[in-house]
């Protein structure tokens, strides 16, 4: 089966842009299923309008992570919603609220996507051991699923690192979300473990991480608050595919695709 994993979506442009751009790869590369990391798409958390845009893009599954509860009414829209995951070992999340299984119509299997968090500087020290909490599901999940995509959403690339080493043989894929810069170490671990330490974003071309450039500049050189705005202009996509071996559920390979989309 393809996988195509999508970086995080900033901002309404990058809204737009999975809009106009998701349809034509999908097509391409005969994708069986599009993920993509949305808790950045109004700036302030994930809203159902806004995941309501992206599942009608082809989205198939939308993940988050540290910035989960920010946008109003949050709590309500992901505990109602099996196909928007919030991190498994966040405070006030638990096993469905962050890992689905989808059953796949036309070869009759089914993939499990798994939310997770990072633990080291992601500014909320209430955040349980990542390596403990998958550690618990994972049995119950590989006998649901052989195919098992896990977003681990962290700061810290080291963090990354050991996770994917962690469950490498464990999972089919281990992608790393968070930062909005991607990674160029897309491969496959020895186990059989798709791994990226980082995808990236799909926001503002010329941006800081996919928001206006001024106010940022302002806030390092006085320190002072600022609102973050949106910035113009062309908008980068950033995103991996990966193809997994539904019956063993190793991962066959994994390419980035990237790609600056004028909108």
């Amino acid at each position: 089966m393809k996988t195509l994993f999508i970086a995080d979506v900033v901002r309404m442009s990058g809204v737009h842009a999975i809009n106009k751009y998701i349809p034509a790869v999908v097509k391409e590369h005969s994708i069986d299923l599009v993920i993509a990391n949305g808790e950045n798409t109004t700036g302030r958390g994930l809203t159902p309008e806004t995941a309501d845009m992206l599942f009608k893009s082809g989205v198939g599954v939308i993940t988050t992570g540290n910035h989960t509860w920010k946008a109003k009414y949050s709590s309500e829209f992901r505990s109602a919603h099996s196909l928007v995951l919030r991190p498994i070992n966040l405070p006030g999340s638990s096993l469905k609220d962050g890992m689905t299984v989808i059953n796949m119509p036309v070869k009759h299997y089914q993939v499990a996507v798994i939310n997770l968090l990072g633990k080291i500087n992601m500014g909320n020290e209430y955040i349980e051991n990542p390596f403990t909490s998958i550690d618990g599901i994972l049995p119950d999940v590989s006998g649901q699923a052989k195919v098992i995509i896990v977003d681990f959403h962290a700061q810290y690339t080291g963090e990354k690192m050991s996770m994917g080493n962690y469950l490498d043989g464990r999972v089919s894929a281990l992608v790393g979300t968070h930062t909005h810069v991607g990674t160029v170490d897309a491969r496959i671990l020895p186990g059989g473990t798709a791994y990226v330490t980082d995808i990236g974003m799909v926001g503002a071309f010329n941006s800081v991480i996919g928001v206006a450039v001024e106010p940022i500049l302002q806030h390092f050189l006085t320190q002072a608050p600022v609102r973050f705005e949106e910035a113009d202009g062309p908008v980068t996509f950033n995103s991996v595919l990966i193809e997994v071996d539904e019956e063993t559920g190793k991962a066959v390979s994994i390419i980035r695709i990237d790609d600056v989309i004028d909108l």
